[in-house]
């Protein structure tokens, strides 16, 4: 062989090489060695001085500084003057300087940034480099572009597609056939295509045929005459639009803009036309087009070509395996899809033949067959072969029933289900039907005859026993115990038979019924399922919506006590049930009839519970709210309010509050004066010490006009011995109670007596002299008597005495700036800026010094106290920005109704969107836009949230006061406002802004609610509307 001779032999070595420093193969360095750096050759210098290119400098010179250094080669560069040209270049600056290890160091981070602003900047270097080339057009190969950045771009645009998208692209073959069609489209041209499409194209002069026949309102914009066209022109050209003179001769300008909206025009009117004709009857059947719709089988390529795979797959499923039924369902269902009901009924009739033990085949080929008018017989036939194939298939002898059952032939059906009852005696379901065809007589001994092959059918028992007359029926719910003893029905059913009978008077038989069948059931011997209270709860639910309330009882009763350890506490047992029957009255509102709640469960719940824990006031006292609210919906036979509270008042003798609601019971319900009189007689003796008891008496005395019995009574109360509120008594032996003092002083106003009123008012001062409500009594007297400045100082002691009473500081700045007293609005302010420090964040000290400043701006909405009014108010929106008063008032405040609905939109968003105040003054927005439904809705919701806030119902009741005043709606309006005052009425409100003031008005204290509801809306007449 011959040696093979390098290629690099005999040739100069590189600029800067070294032999042997890719291996490490490199000498000693010495002291010698350590000097000036070898100059760079006169080439690389004057090329990085034309470049400029400071990165390329100064990696070529830290290159070029290690190799020299390495090999020693330096020389004197001080004389030459052109290392100096560029300031950039470091190779010509710093040449003949030692490199040392942190010149390396700092020269690998200044690397580093260079390449890193290279990466920033390669994109735009890139593209300024293109575009040279591109103007240049030298085909230099340095600025040429390789492919994989061409396409780079075009990759990773790939990324966005989606799987449709990317299944849209054609293969090769597609590609192919596509070239081949362009081909031939190149070779045979035809006239009017265009991408293989064909097109039509609908000429002007069509178009501007059709619009002569439009209706008035289509602009045809097309103008014959010379004016015309002048008009068209210039309208055109004012537009922007551009239009084509055809003729100028003729005068004819078409306006393109125009035909398009007139197209446009032309497609609306026939829309139009075709959806109703001028009886206002449609043209177009509905119920035709769908069918129409449903017969069009849209279909496109791909839809075709996954039909095709399905059939072939299918096929070589049936081939591959012919007893496998679902392969030629799905066979047959697939041709059905595609349209074929003929090829659909021939794949499941060879399916039939290859699977004959297969229910589903059968009824899938009978459903195919029996779809068409003419082959009934034929599913008829088919469903005869499967019962010979399957004589034991229930769903083929149904089927068979059913169909003749559609027919209309109930012989053929009823032969049918007796001969498929001779296969399957043991079917429920075909006893059933069979049962349904038949008369009772006839139905009584077939079901007789069923429950001797089926024993373990509840539901042939229970059907058997309803045909039966009593003394049979209890004789086959017995045999049915017996051979169902884990079915609570049959329980069920013999407890609803007694009592529906009647034949137990004292209902003792239905309860020991049912004891017995929980016995049974939860004791486990049996085998029942329904072991849980709230299963048989369930039971008891669906026995008071059957019209079995003894039974539902009788359920509550003996299941009550299950899912109790021993070791529960009545406490806990009466928690649960409390629960229980809360949700039972709650809950079961749209499960009965009518809206009938399951009352009757609820009242045996909370019997057993008062037999359990007889001592618990909360107890009764639910379920005499129970009574109350839902008493009148149920049997009248079952028991009283008056005889559940008679019974609560003798466990708990002791319980203000049951005594309390018997005598509001006989006073208010029943209209028995004298026997509430009674009641709180027998109250006061179980309880001498009970001022609740003692007040009741006073009011119920007081409202029969019995004034001198009612003082009676509240001079042997203020002679009593109390157990008082530490916080109110000031004098340790003082008599009487703060509110029995303060109610004397209220009755002795309210009969004019305001001498002894006073009195009295001073009297329980001493005694109580921290009661805010004697102060306020004392000062109105006084007020009431003439002497304003006695009432001044009564208002300044009791701020000393009371200083957290916000109704003392509010009374004391009316006093104040009362028009009729002192007018003095200034030292309003500031009681109202004192009280604030004493009372900081409370809402209605805001809103009274916020409306003192409106009052003095009075109606000029433009004044300097209505810019104080809004500056305070957002002060105290800032300090209470949750308060529904403040939000309320700002919207009132608001000039223009644009700016109200706005300030409303954001008091919603940021107070309580249910605080009652605001919503009125929502409501009073809609009404003042004259959206009548929005602000009825508003009111109704006011009223929901709070039905305790009287303003609300006065307002309510003003806005449809005011609709009613139109004639055209009075007979609906006065209805509205009967109900209005009956809810109110109901609802008994205390509360407001208004309310109050006119309720504890002495003139007043006699008067209904309704009467006082209508006194708030005269009051409220003085207040402006929005």
């Amino acid at each position: 062989m011959y040696p093979v001779t390098k290629d690099f032999l005999g040739k100069p070595a590189p600029p800067g090489y070294v032999a042997g420093l890719g291996r490490g193969a490199t000498g000693f360095t010495t002291r010698s060695d350590i000097g000036p750096a070898r100059e760079a050759s006169a080439a690389s210098a004057a090329a990085g001085g034309a470049t400029g290119d400071a990165q390329n400098g100064s990696q070529k010179f830290l290159k070029q500084r290690k190799q020299d250094h390495s090999t020693g080669d330096r020389q004197e560069t001080e004389d030459d003057p052109s290392r100096f040209a560029n300031a950039e270049n470091e190779e010509g600056l710093f040449s003949n300087m030692p490199y040392e290890e942190d010149d390396e160091e700092a020269d690998k981070v200044w690397t580093m940034i260079d390449s890193k602003m290279e990466e920033r900047h390669r994109g735009n270097r890139k593209k300024r480099k293109t575009d040279e080339a591109d103007n240049d057009g030298d085909g230099d190969g340095d600025s040429a572009t390789v492919i994989e950045e061409q396409l780079r771009g075009f990759k990773r645009q790939l990324q966005g597609m989606s799987a449709q998208e990317w299944e849209a692209i054609p293969d090769v073959s597609q590609m192919a056939e596509m070239a081949s069609r362009a081909k031939k489209r190149r070779k045979h041209p035809v006239a009017g295509t265009r991408g293989g499409e064909r097109m039509y194209r609908v000429s002007d002069s069509t178009v501007v045929a059709g619009l002569g026949g439009l209706n008035k309102g289509v602009d045809q914009s097309i103008s014959t005459s010379n004016s015309a066209s002048k008009a068209v022109d210039s309208a055109s050209y004012s537009n922007g639009q551009s239009t084509t003179t055809a003729d100028q001769s003729d005068g004819m300008v078409t306006n393109f803009m125009a035909l398009g909206q007139a197209r446009d025009d032309v497609l609306r009117m026939k829309l139009d036309q075709a959806g109703d004709s001028k009886s206002g009857k449609t043209t177009i059947d509905p119920r035709g087009y769908l069918t129409s719709l449903n017969t069009v089988a849209v279909k496109n390529a791909s839809e075709i070509g996954d039909i095709s795979r399905a059939r072939m797959l299918l096929k070589s499923v049936t081939k591959t395996n012919p007893k496998h039924a679902p392969g030629w369902i799905a066979a047959a269902r697939l041709e059905e899809i595609a349209g074929k009901m003929s090829k659909a009924r021939g794949i499941i009739a060879e399916g039939c033949e290859n699977c004959p033990q297969s229910e589903d085949v059968w009824l899938e080929a009978a459903r195919l067959n029996k779809d068409l008018k003419d082959s009934r017989n034929a599913a008829r036939v088919i469903l005869a072969s499967a019962a010979r194939n399957l004589p034991k298939s229930v769903r083929i002898w149904m089927a068979a029933a059913d169909l003749e059952q559609q027919a209309g032939d109930t012989k053929a059906q009823k032969r049918i289900l007796q001969r498929a009852l001779e296969f399957v005696p043991t079917s429920v379901i075909l006893w059933k039907a069979a049962v349904g065809l038949e008369e009772p007589d006839d139905a009584r001994v077939l079901l007789s005859h069923a429950v001797e092959l089926v024993p373990q059918s509840t539901e042939l028992w229970l059907a058997l026993a309803r045909l039966e007359p009593y003394e049979r029926a209890q004789k086959v719910l017995n045999r049915a115990r017996r051979a169902v003893p884990a079915s609570h029905e049959i329980w069920i059913a013999a407890a609803r038979l007694e009592e529906q009978e009647g034949a137990d008077p004292e209902k003792k038989l239905v309860s020991r019924i049912m004891l017995k069948a929980v016995a049974s059931l939860v004791g486990g011997g049996a085998g029942g399922a329904l072991v849980s209270r709230s299963s048989w709860f369930e039971q008891a639910q669906q026995c008071e919506l059957d019209g079995y309330p003894i039974t539902c009882q009788a359920i509550v009763a003996a299941a009550a006590d299950l899912d109790f350890d021993d070791d529960d506490l009545p406490a806990d047992r009466v928690e649960a049930w409390t629960e229980e029957a809360e949700k039972m009255v709650v809950a079961s509102g749209a499960e009965g009839e009518d809206g009938a709640k399951c009352v009757v469960t609820a009242r045996a719940i909370f019997a057993h519970a008062l037999e359990t824990m007889p001592t618990s006031v909360e107890l009764w006292r639910l379920a005499a709210d129970l009574e109350r609210e839902h008493g009148s919906a149920v049997d009248p036979s079952l028991r009283k309010l008056d005889d559940l509270l008679r019974r609560g008042v003798q466990h708990c003798p002791q319980a203000e509050v049951l005594w309390l609601m018997a005598a509001k019971e006989k006073w208010i319900r029943a209209g028995d004066v004298d026997g509430a009189r009674v009641v709180l007689e027998e109250a006061f003796a179980a309880n001498p010490d009970s001022e609740a008891i003692l007040l009741a008496a006073v009011k119920l005395e007081s409202e029969t006009d019995q004034h001198v019995r009612a003082l009676a009574l509240l001079e042997r109360g203020r002679s009593l011995q109390f157990p008082s509120k530490s916080a109110e008594r000031t004098a340790p032996t003082s008599l009487g109670t703060a509110r029995i003092w303060m109610k004397s002083a209220v009755l002795l106003r309210q009969l004019g007596r305001l001498a002894e009123a006073l009195d009295i008012a001073k009297q329980g001062l001493r005694a109580f002299g921290t009661s805010p409500k004697l102060w306020l009594i004392q000062s109105q007297v006084e007020v009431q008597l003439g002497r304003a400045s006695d009432a001044r100082q009564t208002l300044s002691r009791a701020l000393k005495s009371c200083p957290t009473s916000v109704d003392l500081w509010i009374s004391a700045a009316r006093l104040e700036s009362s028009p009729t007293h002192f007018n003095q609005r200034t030292r309003a302010r500031a009681i109202l800026e004192r009280s604030r420090v004493y009372v900081p964040r409370n809402p209605r000290l805001w809103l009274e010094a916020v409306c003192l400043e409106c009052d003095s701006a009075g109606s000029n909405a433009g004044s300097e106290q209505t810019a104080a009014a809004r500056a305070l108010l957002a002060r105290a929106l800032q300090e209470c920005p949750k308060s529904g008063l403040l939000w309320a008032q700002a919207i009132l405040l608001e000039p223009r109704a644009q700016q109200r609905k706005t300030k409303a939109v954001d008091a919603l968003k940021a107070a309580d969107s249910s605080d009652p105040a605001l919503v009125v003054v929502v409501a009073r927005v809609f009404w003042s836009e004259r959206r009548v439904e929005k602000a009825r809705a508003w009111f109704e919701r006011a009223v929901r949230a709070d039905p305790d806030y009287g303003d609300a119902w006065a307002w309510w009741l003003r806005f449809e006061l005011e609709q009613a005043a139109d004639e055209k709606q009075t007979q609906a309006q006065l209805q509205r406002v009967d109900q209005l005052e009956l809810a109110c009425a109901k609802a008994d409100p205390h509360h407001g802004l208004v309310w109050p003031s006119v309720s504890k008005d002495p003139l007043n204290a006699r008067l209904s609610t309704k009467d006082i509801l209508h006194k708030v809306v005269q009051a409220l007449g003085s207040t402006r509307q929005l």
